[in-house]
């Protein structure tokens, strides 16, 4: 994984007030933890650039002086409620032989069947917590979506790894191709027209029938009442 390499100093003293004056002098107070005990130091608030504002994962250099730096990962940061700035950030140290629990980006390849078809590519998961040793930390996680169809998904168990471990239940979906809306809708309506035509074909047939019911009916007595109005021969005589 790539490093960034962050210059700072301990701070002599702690507290609100200094934490405060260190802010108005464009520091950021800082604590690296994971050692034999906290470590309080001091930092320019450009350095953090690089380190916060990216979607990229990196490890820390943290470099006190020449010959006192350390190595570790950003494990939390604050910001100001209303300026937006950061006002606190925690390291954690690394060595060699402990792992660490770290937030990695996802990184999609290829060009999707089920978006060609017209499908909605849905990422789940942009960034996928592992726990490995320092030396396996991936700069990201790569997924090829290329053969991903409408209706497929990608489980975090397609993307087991030796080198790390995800902490995330099996049954997590990391990205998924779904029917766009447009066409759903496109079926549904399709479908009640179908329905319609069936409908009205039903009624038709029916209709139908009732009209060659009805006029067998007026046929016979039609006949009939021919048959009546037909005067009598032996009256006539």
């Amino acid at each position: 994984m790539k490093s960034i390499t962050i210059n700072g100093s301990k701070r002599e003293s702690v507290g609100k007030s200094a934490s405060k004056a260190l802010r108005n002098a464009g520091q950021i107070p800082c604590v690296l933890y994971g050692g034999d005990g906290p470590m309080h130091f001091s930092a320019p608030e450009l350095a953090f650039s690089k380190l916060v504002y990216t979607s990229n994962a990196y490890t820390v250099v943290i470099a006190l002086s020449e010959k006192e730096t350390y190595s570790a990962v950003l494990q939390d940061i604050q910001f100001h409620p209303v300026s937006d700035r950061i006002i606190h950030i925690d390291f954690y140290q690394l060595f060699d032989d402990k792992e660490i629990a770290m937030d990695i980006p996802v990184r999609l390849i290829g060009n999707s069947i089920g978006v060609k078809l017209g499908g909605n590519l849905q990422r789940n998961k942009r960034k996928l917590r592992i726990k490995a040793l320092p030396t396996n930390l991936p700069d990201y996680i790569e997924i090829d979506i290329t053969n991903l169809n409408i209706g497929d998904r990608v489980y975090i168990t397609e993307l087991e790894n030796e080198s790390y471990n995800f902490l995330h239940p099996d049954n997590t979906v990391v990205c998924q191709v779904r029917r766009a809306r447009a066409a759903i809708v496109e079926e549904v309506v399709s479908d009640e027209d179908e329905e319609g035509e069936t409908e009205g074909e039903e009624s038709g047939e029916s209709t139908g029938d009732e009209k060659s019911s009805d006029d067998g009916k007026k046929s016979e007595d039609d006949k009939k009442s021919d048959g009546d109005s037909k005067p009598d021969e032996g009256s006539k005589e």
